[in-house]
């Protein structure tokens, strides 16, 4: 159990039977972001993607007053200029009401220890522009907002159009 000011909580890896409540935990955080529309996923994907036979994410946990109060969904990724595996963290969230107990600070540390103890070279995340509360939470985490570099993505019909192209090759 950790504790930080006067509030206990139990930071742990996320297990089944708390697809539900994570599920509801990712719609809270696209609510936060302005983004539930973008939440198209089924929790039964989730679970396979978290629990399968092969992994894609993990996630860790926080639990408190009879459920989770938050989450950190990370995976690994590789650096090919370190050589070194990093750990990239997805999403981190926390629900308001839980929010300045040191929640998220403990779920940074542990990320970090875990990072650390696999040998990465980094441990990295993205943040919306406009989220200053988490801009400045994680520059107390000692980030550097690395502004030289921008994400890139292909999703949706892009994506399939790029995928189609490789197999008409």
């Amino acid at each position: 159990m950790t504790k930080r000011s006067n509030h206990p909580y139990t930071l742990r890896p996320a297990v089944p039977e708390d697809i539900d409540q994570l599920a509801g935990l990712i719609q809270g955080l696209a609510k936060y972001e302005k983004l539930s529309d973008q939440v198209t996923g089924d929790p039964k994907r989730l679970e396979r993607d978290l629990f399968g036979e092969d992994p894609f994410a993990h996630a860790l946990v926080t639990e408190g007053d009879d459920r989770l109060l938050g989450f950190a969904l990370y995976f690994f990724n590789y650096s090919t200029f370190l050589m070194k595996p990093g750990l990239y963290l997805e999403d981190l969230y926390v629900i308001p009401e839980y929010r300045a107990l040191g929640i998220g600070s403990a779920m940074m540390d542990h990320l970090a220890a875990l990072a650390v103890d696999k040998d990465c070279g980094r441990f990295e995340w993205s943040v919306l522009d406009w989220n200053q509360p988490a801009i400045e939470f994680y520059q107390n985490q000692g980030a550097k907002l690395l502004s030289e570099w921008r994400i890139c993505r292909l999703d949706g019909v892009n994506l399939d159009q790029r995928a189609q192209s490789r197999r008409r090759a």
